[in-house]
């Protein structure tokens, strides 16, 4: 269960407050009362000694606790008995069973409760019947209804803070479900985001020395100067990666934008590291970026463009891939294209798709970055006719 809140342990304690208060108003008009008209008579001392342990009957509830338990019980009925002695020696004392309704509805089970009630509504009656001496409607009429509207409401209260306490209990279990499947949605986004970082980074960086390697042990001893030019620039790739592995350990950010000078000069870099003898790649621009361009989206021209050049190097067998920046009022485009052997985009597995089998990361890489910040991607391809891939990142938050 859930702990109760404060507001209603502000108003359980003034109820009870201002029944015990009740209580003993009503005690001490009642001896008054008896005391009045019978100050003489042979039970006066019995009244007396009666009301005083009543009092300290009443003065000990706190003391045996407010929950259920033998030790309540045997309180309240010692309690109700010694009220029930002084109402049969002293009819004016009935009146004190109004606050001895809220003590049994608050100690026992509702119908044990609802039980004690009628008894207790029962002696009043009598006593002030026996009172009267004759059947007073007024009397036999007001202590039960007294008695059924103060237990309706009471019982009514409960049931309501009853279900107010489930409800709360299934918010916060509510709650704690939707936190943890928030973390859990996170966790799987982060993984899917360090995926791409990796696959756009030190995997293809791994891919591409690979290959150098392989075309040097192919050469080692027909062209050694070639198969050197191959270690070397393999060794220098690896050099990068290297760089990229310990910013992406730092803070994620790609190395070429950590050195400075903004995503044009990044991209500059990129295109460096990509010509080789077989492909030229150059980088146009149109449009001035702005300045300073959002960071996230900095970062993800930069992987889209490693991602689809790694692509084209390993797939197109291009001679020409090309980087066009474009720079407009509301967006930023990235185009790459190259003179490769194309492929059909409606081909999942087809040889040049970055989404082939023998990758798996490439296309789907790319939209997931474009789809986070709002963007589109567009290919276009065909066989024997290269490939156009167009990026366009929205300048204003979507």
């Amino acid at each position: 269960m859930s702990a109760v809140p404060a507001p209603e342990r502000e108003d359980t304690r003034a109820l009870t407050v201002v029944m015990h208060t009740a209580f003993f108003v009503l005690l001490s008009a009642s001896l008054a009362r008896y005391l009045a008209r019978h100050a003489g008579g042979p039970h006066t001392p019995w009244i007396i000694a009666l009301t005083a342990l009543l009092a300290v009957l009443y003065v000990l509830g706190p003391a045996v606790g407010t929950r259920p338990g033998p030790r309540r019980l045997t309180w309240l009925g010692l309690v109700v008995a010694a009220w029930a002695l002084l109402v049969v020696l002293a009819p004016s004392f009935a009146w004190c069973a109004v606050p001895l309704f809220y003590t049994g509805l608050r100690t026992l089970p509702p119908r044990a409760a609802i039980a004690l009630v009628a008894l207790l509504t029962a002696l009043a009656v009598a006593a002030q019947l026996g009172l009267a001496g004759w059947p007073d409607p007024n009397v036999l009429v007001a202590p039960p209804a007294v008695a059924a509207v103060a237990t309706t409401v009471f019982v009514v209260m409960q049931r309501q803070a009853a279900r107010r306490d489930a409800l709360i209990d299934d918010l916060v279990r509510t709650r704690r479900d939707l936190a943890a499947t928030e973390r859990r949605e996170g966790t799987l986004a982060e993984r899917e985001r360090l995926a791409r970082e990796i696959h756009d980074t030190l995997a293809q960086g791994l891919s591409s020395q690979r290959m150098l390697l392989q075309a040097a042990d192919r050469l080692w001893d027909t062209a050694p100067g070639t198969a050197r030019d191959h270690v070397r620039s393999a060794a220098a790739i690896a050099e990068r990666s290297l760089a990229e592995a310990r910013r992406f350990v730092h803070d994620l950010t790609p190395a070429d934008l950590a050195e400075g000078g903004g995503l044009l000069q990044a991209l500059r870099a990129v295109a460096e590291r990509e010509t080789t003898p077989t492909l030229t790649v150059r980088v146009h621009t149109e449009g001035t970026p702005p300045d300073p361009l959002p960071a996230p989206v900095e970062s993800a021209l930069l992987r889209i463009a490693q991602g689809a050049l790694a692509n084209v190097r390993e797939h197109a067998a291009a001679t020409t891939a090309i980087l066009t920046l474009t720079c407009l009022d509301d967006q930023i485009v990235l185009d790459v294209t190259d003179d490769g052997r194309g492929f059909d985009p409606r081909t999942p597995a087809a040889p040049e798709a970055p989404a082939g089998a023998s990758r798996g990361h490439g296309l789907p890489a790319i939209r997931a970055r474009l789809r986070q910040l709002g963007g589109t991607l567009t290919v276009e391809s065909a066989p024997g006719e290269g490939t156009a891939l167009s990026a366009a990142i929205p300048l204003e938050p979507q």
